[in-house]
């Protein structure tokens, strides 16, 4: 199997699974119980919450474990928004559906938003940012990477920006595509609120957090028994807390060997398109290795896909999220919808190998070659 869908997930690394099997059935305390094993568990999940925080370099207090990256950007945005009830808010047209949707419902209730438009190669211009900010501004809200393109946007610029024009905003950083492909320092980058997800790093899917800047208040989604210093209630899902503390440690303690892997993974797959499929086109110019964006003028995206799947060779038409629909992305660059609609998503992690790429340069000819002849 030649697995490269991985901005969509990524397999469960093995310690983590074993991570998680232990807390299950050994470890499997309630933290909030005052007897032995609770004690055990909140000692679990104050260990956990270390070594998440230790990864975007902040303090453990200002990690929110929650399901994922879209309850956090779900509980940033609405948070945000609550504090003044009113506002601007701005964004961009390249952002995640987490994103997208939130601020087209927080338009419904009254609040106004911007979206950033891209150029052609998918960056959003730092000047059109400022240049966008109005008096009432409220919230901004940007992704560090961008999921379909590997663009990596200019937030530490942006952050800036925002707090020299509207020091009151908040700014929200959706870092879900960049855990581990670029280093997180939100407390540098003028970020108050930041969006991680687990498993997009080899933790299991339902796990998540965000980092909420010491002294910020929001309002919490769930109401309960104030878990998670009261913005997350509900007991807390202990074996995939513990399973995501124990992918970080894997992928902090490999990061820097893990990006020149992937780089040279990208770049061995770009030589080979050169050489054998010179007409591939490539969507962006995404700084993140770990995301490319191809088009095969005249073959159609979700037929290229099931080609590549008869020899398991597994990538996407676009973000997972999508569900088949045309990339906005992709649509916000200006590209002509035959582009788009013969688009590929290849997305790589610490695991694929140099027969990764040749295995999916053979499918791409196959399939082009197929698509041309019919």
């Amino acid at each position: 199997m030649h697995y490269l869908d991985n901005s969509a997930t990524t397999p469960v690394l093995r310690e983590a699974a074993e991570r998680a099997f232990q807390v299950m059935t050994a470890d499997f305390g309630n933290p909030s119980s005052q007897h032995k094993m609770g004690i055990e568990a909140a000692h679990i999940l104050k260990e956990s919450r270390e070594t998440v925080s230790d990864a975007l370099h902040v303090t453990p207090g200002e990690i929110i474990f929650t399901s994922c990256g879209t309850e956090s950007t779900n509980m940033a945005l609405w948070g945000a928004a609550r504090r003044r009830k009113k506002g601007h808010i701005l964004t961009t047209a390249i952002e995640h559906a987490a994103t997208l949707s939130c601020c087209k419902r927080l338009e419904q209730e009254g609040f106004s938003v911007t979206y950033l438009m891209p150029d052609s190669s998918g960056h959003i211009s730092a000047a059109d940012f400022a240049d966008a900010l109005q008096d009432n501004t409220i919230l901004a809200s940007m992704m560090l990477v961008n999921n379909e393109t590997g663009v990596r946007l200019p937030v530490e610029e942006c952050g800036r920006i925002l707090k020299r024009r509207c020091p009151e905003a908040l700014f929200h950083i959706d870092a879900v595509q960049g855990l581990f492909r670029v280093p997180l320092t939100p407390s540098k980058w003028a970020c108050d609120v930041m969006s991680i997800s687990g498993h997009k790093i080899g933790a299991p899917k339902g796990i998540g957090a965000l980092y909420l800047k010491k002294g910020l208040h929001l309002s919490p989604l769930l109401h309960g028994g104030g878990q998670e210093n009261g913005l997350r209630s509900g007991t807390e899902a202990l074996p995939n807390i513990a399973a995501f503390g124990t992918a970080c440690q894997l992928r902090a303690a490999s990061f820097a060997e893990d990006v020149r892997h992937v780089t040279a993974l990208k770049e061995s797959l770009l030589v080979g398109l050169r050489a054998r499929l010179p007409w591939v086109l490539v969507n962006g110019d995404g700084e993140i290795p770990h995301v490319i964006s191809l088009s095969l003028p005249g073959c159609k995206s979700e037929v290229v896909l099931r080609i590549l799947e008869s020899d398991d060779i597994f990538v996407s038409a676009g973000s997972a999220c999508s569900r088949g629909k045309e990339s906005h992305v992709l649509r916000a660059m200006g590209l002509d919808k035959a582009r788009i609609d013969s688009a590929i998503r290849v997305s790589f992690a610490p695991f694929n190998t140099d027969e990764d790429v040749k295995a999916l340069l053979d499918g791409l000819e196959k399939a082009s070659a197929a698509l041309k002849r019919g």
